[in-house]
């Protein structure tokens, strides 16, 4: 059942994010980022939790769970630091994401080879 959860929450955040590309003409790295701020958003609501909760990693793999994730670190950061956590917190949460598409994009571009797709 977690598996059910997780693909329709997931799919229901990517068949939006969709129907935004096609019915508005906000570029799709607005949508993206626009995506991370109303994850932060929703989690500092409140709103966004039990959405995880439910939707496990149908809600925290999209780009909202980098929000989540985002806010969820400066909340830490900031108890445990105070205001120095704020400037942290974010950076600390996400970090092992961070270096791992840093580390995979890297890995892609000396497998494969950038060209023109026109022939």
């Amino acid at each position: 059942m977690e598996l059910i959860r997780a693909f329709l929450c997931g799919g229901l955040l990517c068949a939006v994010g969709q129907i935004i590309i096609d019915k508005t003409q906000l570029t799709p790295a607005r949508i993206l980022s626009g995506y991370v701020v109303a994850g932060v958003a929703l989690t500092a609501l409140g709103v966004y939790a039990p959405v995880v909760d439910w939707g496990g990693a149908g809600a925290t793999v999209p780009l909202l769970g980098f929000g989540y994730t985002l806010a969820n670190g400066v909340k830490k950061a900031v108890a445990e630091q105070g205001w120095l956590g704020v400037m942290t917190g974010g950076l600390t949460a996400t970090a092992g994401g961070i270096a791992a598409a840093a580390f995979f994009a890297l890995l892609a571009a000396l497998i494969f080879k950038a060209g023109d797709k026109r022939k």
